[in-house]
């Protein structure tokens, strides 16, 4: 069990994290919750959560410490999480301002700032795109002078896809930097390297990488967000070389953060020029989009309860369950329809199915890799034809 009077916050700007919630409050935690009052109908799991607030927004850092530490003067916390990747760093300013175990501000940070996470990758021999601060300007010119394009301008803390502008000659990078005005230096430069998406889902525990699951996009994120595509990710056969080389740079990566106790959603592309591994992002949470559905799927291994319970024993050694070897499968689209109708899809490896306003998705599990891709080739047609719906993309988390 947790340790006596084990109260922990858990702050959430979104609606994610129930398993994370059930466990901590089965491990014996006193469960807090903080999320906006945007999400506080959302059906979050209540018999596991003691007390639930809400604020207006999560836009004024200073209205959240006052928050919390009100809170705190009856409340004994003793562990801050965050659950959603936009909450990082302010759970870590909220550590560092009552002197809490967990992250601070200086590691957040390489988990959320975007140049920060590139600037140490650099540092640790990690191979990344060539990449440059919209600061000084002639840092720019000599940066698109002799780096090729295209280029990817993109914000640097915001997650996924969001804001990210692909630009071919120089000029349409100028016009679009002057645009962003005094947001200039939220921005950087980066060559766009074309290649597969793949994405390593961790664990880690006592300074070191306990678990770690390697997946692969069907398509790269941009394209899938800014195209209009049917996303779609799977297990990734473990005795190809792949694996291992990327559980290899994903330690690294993950070790050089200065992660030593939590969870992780971790990018790399393996580029078409030169068959290599480039480091894209990373981030101290659970990956969404049923990722950790889908890793539960294909491993037996819930990457939201297991992170909860190291939260909830922080002085103990963690060894993850037996694992499963199966295989599994995400795909997930917007749809034109408010509560599309799944009935036509019958497979038996169907794990799950998403329940969500105008949208479709599924969680698939099966024995076999092949049985999976061929279930996902399939779907994705399939939801493409009947289903499917493009919004444009929003330029920011708050669109």
């Amino acid at each position: 069990m947790a340790a006596d009077n084990c109260t922990v916050l858990c702050i959430a700007s979104y609606y994610k994290g129930d398993r994370f919630l059930i466990r901590c409050k089965q491990e014996g935690c006193r469960v807090l919750l903080l999320t906006s009052e945007k999400f506080l109908n959302e059906p979050w799991p209540r018999q596991a959560i003691d007390e639930v607030f809400a604020l207006p927004h999560f836009q004024d850092r200073r209205l959240i410490v006052n928050a919390v530490s009100y809170l705190a003067r009856n409340r004994p916390i003793r562990r801050i999480v965050a659950l959603d990747d936009f909450d990082v760093e302010v759970a870590a300013h909220l550590r560092e301002h009552m002197r809490l175990p967990g992250p601070g501000e200086s590691t957040a940070r390489l988990f959320r700032d975007k140049l920060a996470m590139r600037t140490r990758a650099r540092e640790l021999g990690v191979r990344i795109p060539e990449f440059v601060g919209v600061v000084n300007h002639n840092d720019v010119r000599h940066f698109l002078a002799t780096v090729p394009g295209p280029w990817l301008l993109k914000p640097r803390s915001e997650a996924s896809s969001i804001g990210i502008q692909k630009l071919h000659h120089p000029d349409d990078v100028w016009r679009a930097v002057e645009k962003l005005g005094d947001e200039q230096s939220f921005h950087l430069i980066e060559r766009m390297v074309p290649g597969e998406l793949y994405h390593v889902d961790s664990l880690a525990a006592d300074g070191r990488i306990v678990f770690a699951e390697v997946n692969k996009y069907y398509q790269p994120l941009l394209d899938v967000y800014q195209g209009g595509g049917v996303y779609a990710t799977r297990t990734v056969p473990r005795d190809r070389p792949e694996v291992a080389a990327l559980r290899e740079i994903n330690a690294a990566v993950l070790n050089g953060f200065g992660l030593t106790r939590g969870a992780s959603h971790t990018e790399f592309m393996r580029a078409h020029c030169d068959g290599e591994f480039y480091f894209i992002e990373t981030s101290a949470r659970v990956g969404g989009a049923s990722t950790a559905e889908m890793v539960e799927a294909a491993t037996g291994l819930n990457l939201w309860s297991e992170w909860a319970w190291l939260e909830s024993h922080p002085n103990e050694t963690y060894e993850p369950p037996p694992l499963q070897k199966r295989y599994a499968g995400v795909v997930l689209s917007l749809a034109r329809q408010e509560h599309p109708d799944t009935s036509p899809f019958t497979d038996p490896e169907i794990v799950s199915r998403l329940d969500k306003k105008q949208h479709i998705g599924f969680v698939l599990a099966a024995d076999s890799p092949d049985r999976i891709e061929h279930l996902l080739t399939d779907y994705m047609a399939r939801i493409r034809r009947d289903y499917h719906m493009v919004l444009p993309p929003a330029t920011s988390a708050l669109a």
